[in-house]
């Protein structure tokens, strides 16, 4: 379905029967990315979105349009507009930042919350200023050369590595929706919604109430480090790790990913 949030068409599926479980998307990727983990929440009411700049979901112009706060504000509208007065909210890589910005905005309307491979943010201004520069290159890349080298570039980062021990056919398909964005969204969303862009979650996170659970793989140094530091700091938050896989938990181990998610849910 199409629903018209804030002067924007947002692409949506809703699906199944039982408790509403909001699925957030990453980078590159859209609400079709999830296809792999969904047989393994059938106990649920799934709703994924194609996120601002992916997918069916339309891509402003203007980078300022993506910035989490009114991604957020949009996601609000879109609950609104579908009656949910309370939803588990799933966020993978920069879906999870968002659903943390979404979070520590309107935490009345979220029950629990799941991180993967997440971060709260950068908690330095040299940080940031590095990152945003980073990113700007990597917009630049898209619409100077084009997404087919970029996409042979972001596919080939270490971050994917453990990606490359998946059958072809997957290897292909996640490739083939990766070529299908829209080169414009993408470098706005790394322009208005990239590490470097986004605001520092770190208190926040310390003040919400709700259950929360950080994934990360076993393979993925950094974002394990990042999901354990979250959980010190938090009374309510547990992490877990799936060991022997990496960055994409859920298209990796679906199966694994899916029973934690479940089995955290049931007993929040």
């Amino acid at each position: 379905m199409f629903l018209s949030i804030n002067g924007l068409q947002y692409h949506i599926e809703v699906r199944g029967e039982g408790p509403p479980l909001l699925l957030l998307h990453g980078f590159t990727g859209d609400g079709s990315t999830w296809e792999c983990v969904l047989p393994f929440l059938k106990e649920f009411q799934t709703i994924t979105v194609d996120l601002l700049g992916h997918g069916l979901t339309d891509s402003p112009d203007t980078p300022e349009r993506y910035h989490i706060e009114q991604a957020a504000n949009d996601l609000n509208q879109i609950l609104y507009q579908l009656n949910y007065e309370e939803v588990y909210l799933l966020g993978y890589s920069m879906g999870g930042r968002l659903a943390l910005g979404f979070t520590a905005a309107y935490p009345a309307l979220v029950k629990a919350l799941i991180l993967e491979s997440s971060s709260p943010g950068l908690k330095t201004e040299e940080e940031r200023i590095q990152r945003i520069s980073g990113d700007e290159r990597l917009a630049e890349r898209i619409l100077s050369r084009g997404l087919n080298d970029f996409i042979g570039y972001w596919e080939n980062i270490p971050l994917f590595s453990s990606q490359k021990s998946l059958p072809y056919d997957v290897q292909e398909e996640i490739r083939q929706n990766r070529l299908s964005q829209n080169p414009i969204g993408l470098a706005n969303s790394l322009r208005g919604m990239g590490t470097g862009s986004q605001p520092s979650y770190w208190d926040e996170l310390k003040s919400l109430s709700m259950d929360m659970l950080f994934i990360a793989g076993g393979l993925d140094t950094k974002f394990c480090m990042i999901a354990k530091e979250m959980e010190k700091g938090v009374k309510n938050a547990e992490a877990a790790i799936i060991d022997g896989a990496g960055h994409a938990l859920h298209v990796e181990e679906p199966e694994k990913f899916g029973t934690i998610v479940s089995e955290f849910l049931k007993n929040t």
